[in-house]
């Protein structure tokens, strides 16, 4: 499996998953576009200015758009957000992921949070927060798995930190 930036010859493959996405009705946290007005070019624009806090919403904060491919197939989303506000903080950590709904339960989640976590490293993040909702075992057991450490739980959701030095 490797995590890396989407490019534009992997337009049909990434398109294909968003529409899984959207058919099964899955939350696609990792993985954020507009689908009343969406243009894949511009996404990927938008996520190159997103990298250097561009053109973002003011509640939005610098991140790196990753996606997940698997033998000439696109199986999740990761974002790695470079820094939190009080939102991310409490909530939404420094990286959010998902797997498509016909790649679950494959390993993937496990895989591309550890390279996420790799690159967040690499971008001096010393200290990763992760996080997911208290009903989302699967989740938990990927984070813990990443060295999650619990701190609490606020609004039905687990923080966890993952030591990077």
């Amino acid at each position: 499996m490797e995590l890396r930036r989407p490019n534009l010859t992997d337009k049909e493959i990434v398109l294909d998953m968003m529409k899984e996405f959207e058919e099964s009705g899955s939350a696609h946290d990792g993985g954020f576009w507009n689908v009343e007005d969406f243009d894949y070019e511009d996404w990927l624009e938008g996520n190159v200015d997103a990298e250097v806090g561009l053109n973002i919403p003011p509640t939005w904060v610098p991140a790196i758009q990753f996606v997940g491919f698997e033998g000439g197939k696109a199986v999740g989303f990761l974002s790695l957000r470079l820094r939190l506000n009080d939102y991310l903080f409490n909530v939404g950590g420094h990286i959010g992921y998902s797997i498509r709904p016909s790649a679950r339960g494959k390993g993937y989640a496990k895989e591309m949070l550890k390279q996420g976590l790799q690159e967040a490293k690499q971008k001096n993040i010393q200290e990763a927060l992760v996080t997911c909702h208290t009903d989302n075992l699967a989740s938990r057991a990927v984070i813990m798995a990443n060295g999650g450490q619990l701190e609490d739980i606020r609004e039905q959701v687990e923080r966890y930190w993952i030591d990077l030095s």
